[in-house]
């Protein structure tokens, strides 16, 4: 059995922390988050670009996926797919092989590999990762757990690293998470599909178990949604230049307000909005 609290005590050797989550794994799910984690300098210039894919789910795909964008920035990436269920684990190595074969739509050489694990986030000879994507794994937790998983993951990154939590939709068109760096939580995300959007707060439903519970009045992330919904309605008529155009305004009028917007441009179009995580942080 298992241990499911995520306790950042001394681990007896093989010890996994954690339990099984549904497992969800849809083609390109993740891909927002993958684009995100590839222009954080915490990855692009790391002396050692070894990623962590912990709990991907029942289907090794999303850890290819994330091993085939990253290596666009860093040839050199390597990435470890981890997964607290054996069968898992087991699964995803029978699709590594075929895509050894060529018998997929990845690259024969891929630099991935599968093993089991939890929150521990084991890898060999204790090899310490420039970043760990955890995502959609602490939506079954209480979240009074979140704390202690934080510690734990953030606790095996090398110096600098970074640790992204968080949670998205079925298909990857609403996601949130928390940048983690090893002295603690640094940044909030918010990555929409923005065709077809009513308001951004939709992401409500998709924030990080740190603040799913906490978007009420009072609690900061509330304030957050609650600006980014009337800014997007103030800013209806640029729907007529596209949906980005609407963003983009939504964004500048959020930093006129003094909200503390990080990045510029580039990560604007792309639909995505970044706080310092002191601007959302649950109360006392």
């Amino acid at each position: 059995m298992h241990d499911a609290s995520p306790r950042p005590h001394r681990l007896r050797p093989g010890q996994r922390v954690g339990t099984v989550t549904r497992g969800t794994t849809n083609t390109n799910r993740l891909r927002r988050i993958d684009r995100w984690i590839a222009a954080q300098p915490a990855f692009a210039h790391a002396p050692d670009p070894f990623v962590v894919d912990l709990g991907y789910g029942a289907s090794g795909v999303t850890a290819m996926e994330l091993a085939a964008r990253l290596g666009r920035v860093r040839p050199d990436v390597e990435v470890l797919g981890l997964e607290i269920e054996p069968e898992r684990v087991r699964v995803a190595r029978e699709q590594l092989a075929r895509v050894r074969a060529g018998e997929a739509h990845f690259a024969a050489d891929l630099a991935v590999d599968f093993a089991v694990g939890g929150f521990e986030v084991p890898t060999l000879a204790g090899r310490r990762p420039a970043v760990i994507r955890a995502f959609n794994v602490l939506r079954q937790y209480d979240e009074s757990a979140v704390a202690d998983a934080w510690a734990l993951m953030a606790g095996r990154l090398a110096p600098g690293g970074l640790l992204v939590e968080g949670t998205c939709d079925e298909l990857g068109r609403v996601a949130s998470w928390v940048g983690h760096s090893p002295e603690g939580p640094r940044t909030f995300t918010i990555s929409l599909r923005r065709s077809g959007l009513e308001a951004p707060s939709v992401v409500a439903e998709r924030l990080p178990k740190a603040l799913i519970h906490r978007n009420v009045p009072g609690e900061r992330v509330h304030e957050l949604l609650t600006a980014l919904d009337a800014a997007w309605r103030m800013h209806a008529p640029h729907a007529v230049y596209g949906a980005s155009q609407r963003w983009i305004a939504m964004v500048a009028t959020l930093r006129h307000e003094g909200w503390p917007i990080i990045g510029g441009p580039r990560r604007t179009r792309l639909g995505e909005l970044t706080v310092p995580w002191t601007a959302v942080a649950p109360g006392p």
